[in-house]
């Protein structure tokens, strides 16, 4: 590698083996070719410079390139710092997969209709997934952004056709619920809980939302907290409630615990020993 450039290129076992390049080039030039899949990058610093379908093209900071299957493109720098990006290349499977979910399939593949993307929403969205997908952490919540993220980009920016609206099944909400409940310190994947109620983890991921007013993870978040302040309150450790109900470590507990109720765990836990004590 030349002075400065890095990269580094990983799957993503959480959502299908997704490719998933984070770089840096300053001297690299890639010559004409194509990738048998998509490819959905975000350009984090400096400027990329690229042919693409027969013009030149220029992606500052900020902004996004979409470039099809079997499409010829070029990529060199368009600054002399070079450009930084995060680089997502799903295959036809993987997204075949989320449009079978989404009932949409049979309708053909989606076309990217612009090379370089000026969204600053899509741009920090796609940013986000990237980084939440760069480190381990919650599967469930993986799995929901990276469909979420895709489809939102999809139906802004493609020929795709609309998928259907959301409806209402209280009854996949309210079993997924007790599953959730039932295993807060090692939860289930997306993929397990829609199994469990018979839809399309996509569909159910947007029906869990639309009941509940949040996404599976953030909801099993909530559980988790409200657990922890109930151990808590019997006078548990907050190492032992980090362990019992699956946060990464105490200061995991700490800091979720903190955003939510405005103390640490250990301070809210005196706190109720004390008044304890007083009644």
């Amino acid at each position: 590698m030349s002075h400065g450039e890095q990269t580094r290129f990983w799957k993503a076992a959480e959502v299908g083996g997704l490719e998933l390049l984070h770089a840096r080039y300053v001297e690299q030039r890639f010559a004409p070719h194509v990738h048998e899949g998509y490819v959905i990058t975000v350009i984090e610093g400096g400027a990329q410079y690229f042919r693409h379908r027969g013009s030149e093209h220029l992606a500052p900071m900020g902004s996004m390139v979409l470039i099809n299957p079997d499409e010829l493109h070029t990529g060199s720098k368009a600054h002399e710092s070079g450009w930084r990006y995060r680089g997502f290349y799903p295959e036809f499977e993987q997204l075949n997969t989320l449009l079978d979910e989404l009932g949409l399939a049979k309708n053909g593949w989606p076309v990217f209709t612009c090379s370089v993307l000026h969204d600053a929403q899509m741009t920090a969205r796609f940013n986000a997934l990237h980084r939440l997908l760069e480190q381990p952490g919650c599967v469930l919540q993986q799995q929901t952004a990276w469909r979420e993220t895709l489809l939102l980009l999809l139906q802004r920016h493609a020929r795709v056709p609309e998928a259907p609206a959301a409806g209402r099944e209280p009854q996949a909400v309210r079993r997924a619920k007790e599953l959730l409940g039932a295993q807060l310190s090692e939860p289930p994947s997306l993929e397990q809980l829609a199994a469990a109620v018979n839809l399309s983890p996509f569909h159910f991921a947007r029906v869990f939302r639309r009941a509940t007013g949040l996404p599976p993870h953030a909801w099993l978040k909530q559980r988790r907290l409200e657990q922890a302040r109930a151990l808590l309150k019997n006078g548990c450790t907050p190492v032992g409630v980090a362990a019992q109900l699956g946060f990464a470590d105490q200061s995991h507990l700490t800091r979720q615990f903190k955003q939510a109720y405005g103390v640490g765990p250990g301070q809210y836990r005196l706190a109720c020993a004390r008044s304890f004590k007083t009644d």
